[in-house]
């Protein structure tokens, strides 16, 4: 082969808004091959709620990041590296009973990574990170927030090892002069719009989870999982919710409570979903399956972490709160990687509103998946390729243009998208990035 084969360019360069110059990525868009989600005769949509121990292990990575990154910005002027992204929840011992229990043990939360924990100042002063203060209390008192029947100090333990990053991950890091360098060599993928079954499914949970209906049904706990199963135009959500034993008096109240529960449910999903679809579903919703007779699925603080689960970063819902088997999905955890230039955490913001804007642009677009995998080294605005695949009444030059635009937009918001993170507008871990919609349910209680 000639070697000036093994050497093609990447391509042209161009400046973007603020006069830095980017390299034009590879951009391929291609129409579609195969069917769509909607068309497929079965799909399967998983999401872990806000109290379940997965949940929790990837907000609490995501929370210390953002933590670092606060303090890094007021006392060094700047995000220093970090990527605090392991953590593992070890469930307690507890005694769930009819009008309250007890918490036997506690839970176990070991946050793991690496950091900048001390630098010099501009007068050549030593600053260093009160890691162990903000660990122990910022990550109590978030837990607190999540769960706000959990005891806290008592029925929660935290803990950490955290330690400096490798030198030439630290070099690379700081090498940037303007946009940032990619830290690894990392693929993202997103999709839009959400299928029906995907819609109902998110929606469930952040109903069950909303502040409306906490007030309105106190016995209902924060760990809610829903699955939905679609065969055809039939869909069944299967709910699994932890009950707080404390208000429940008499298993013939919890019964009562189920099913007071399930009927605000299909209230909910009736009038802010199922009239507005296209077409139309046939959805039953079943709470609780594996209750039998005196044996119920209640807690004492509302999470199954308390004594029957155990949590970690990573296992849970993808960034769009979501898990998708019928869809291209990554792997990549993105909670807790520091958002500056951790391509495995921004790539999969990035796709995923190149893929909203493209909905938004051509509402007749049925389906859209973007693909994007970087360089380590190259900068973040520089991915080695971006891959746009879509199923619609769109022309391949239009759609060419679409694309290219949307992508040289995102890329240049890099700075907002890492401000984003700081100040949690992604929902990384809870309640997951907004992704475009066939239909926009009300905001109430969501």
């Amino acid at each position: 082969m000639h070697p000036k084969r093994l050497a093609a360019p990447r391509s042209s360069t161009w400046c973007n808004t603020h006069g830095e110059e980017v390299i034009q990525m590879h951009l391929k868009v291609s129409a579609g091959k195969n069917i769509t989600v909607d068309d497929m005769p079965m799909e399967i949509v998983e999401r872990k709620g806000k109290g379940h121990p997965d949940t929790l292990c990837d907000g609490a990575a995501e929370e210390l990041s953002r933590m670092l990154c606060m303090f890094y910005r007021e006392h060094a002027g700047r995000i220093l590296h970090h990527n605090v992204d392991k953590c593992v929840l070890a469930g307690g011992r507890s005694s769930p009973r009819l009008g309250g229990g007890a918490i036997e043990e506690p839970l176990y939360v070991l946050l793991v990574g690496r950091a900048t924990l001390e630098w010099r100042g501009s007068q050549d002063e030593i600053r260093r990170v009160p890691i162990g203060r903000m660990v122990l209390q910022g990550i109590q008192n978030w837990f607190k927030e999540q769960l706000p029947h959990l005891p806290i100090p008592g029925a929660l333990m935290v803990d950490y090892r955290i330690k400096r990053g490798s030198e030439d991950l630290i070099a690379n890091y700081d090498m940037t002069s303007n946009v940032p360098r990619a830290n690894d060599t990392s693929l993202a993928v997103a999709f839009a719009p959400l299928s029906a079954t995907e819609q109902l499914v998110k929606e469930t949970e952040m109903f069950l989870n909303s502040p409306e209906l906490k007030a309105e049904l106190p016995a209902l706990g924060e760990d809610i999982k829903v699955m939905g199963v679609r065969v055809g135009r039939h869909i069944r959500l299967t709910v699994a919710a932890a009950f707080i034993d404390r208000y429940v008096r008499s298993v013939s109240e919890y019964y009562e409570l189920k099913e007071a529960v399930k009927w605000r449910l299909k209230q909910h999903l009736w009038e802010n979903c199922l009239t507005k679809f296209p077409v139309e579903y046939d959805v039953d919703i079943e709470l609780n399956t594996a209750d039998e007779g005196d044996t119920i699925y209640i807690t004492v603080t509302g999470t199954s972490a308390e004594c029957g689960d155990d949590g970690q970063v990573g296992r849970g819902n993808r960034i769009n709160g979501l898990i998708t088997p019928y869809r291209p999905m990554s792997l990549e955890a993105a909670a807790g990687k520091n958002p500056v230039s951790h391509v495995g955490k921004i790539y999969q913001v990035m796709a995923q509103l190149i893929a909203n804007k493209l909905v938004e642009a051509r509402p007749s677009l049925r389906q859209v998946y973007c693909y994007m995998v970087s360089q380590i080294g190259h900068p973040i605005t520089d991915p080695q390729a971006v891959n746009i695949e879509y199923y619609g009444d769109v022309s391949e030059s239009e759609m060419r243009q679409l694309a290219s635009n949307a992508v040289d937009q995102v890329l240049s918001q890099w700075r907002e998208i890492q401000d984003g993170f700081v100040e949690g507008t992604w929902g990384v871990n809870y309640p997951g990035m907004v992704v475009a919609c066939q239909v926009e349910p009300a905001k109430k209680g969501t």
